[in-house]
């Protein structure tokens, strides 16, 4: 029988590696969606950020070029869009400035954001990615030691995860 302890660590490991939704993490687990955000919630203040994890697993897989190209790209879609709004609106041209003052502002913001932000989401992508090889590698080399790698490791990302987000 799975202790607290095992359910907790399958709830983050869903979130953080396989993306799932808390809902749908919460049916699976036959465990309510508020158990699992106090969870994470307690896991946040501990030093194990689970979202940030979850984006440094995504950059470990998809690369941090692609997550850096795709946030840039979506946020330039929105400034074109607003910039369209300004230009075919009928406010005032104070209005319209004040307007393109404050998208200038949410752009040096963003910039500034993803500039502090990804060297510490890189870092622990890498430290996962370097966990993930491992595995791989005991698997693949060591089959009879990989269950016991596989229980070493999970707890070890939680730890990495607060080494390199606190």
């Amino acid at each position: 029988m799975a202790t607290d302890q095992d359910t907790r660590r399958k709830a983050r490991s869903d979130y953080v590696y396989r993306r799932m939704t808390i809902a749908t993490i919460a049916l699976t687990l036959s465990i309510s969606q508020a158990t699992i955000g106090r969870w994470k919630k307690a896991a946040k203040a501990s030093g194990d950020d689970w979202d940030m994890a979850r984006s440094a697993s995504i950059i470990a897989g998809e690369g941090i070029e692609t997550v850096v190209s795709s946030v840039v790209e979506d946020f330039m879609i929105m400034a074109q869009s607003l910039l369209e709004q300004i230009k075919n609106d009928s406010l005032p041209m104070a209005e319209k400035v004040k307007h393109l003052v404050s998208l200038a502002d949410a752009m040096t913001k963003m910039t500034a954001a993803a500039g502090k932000l990804a060297p510490k989401i890189s870092e622990l992508g890498v430290a996962q990615d370097v966990m993930r090889h491992l595995l791989d590698f005991v698997r693949q080399h060591f089959p009879h030691h990989a269950a016991v790698i596989q229980e070493i490791i999970e707890p070890f990302g939680e730890r990495l995860s607060g080494l390199y987000t606190s």
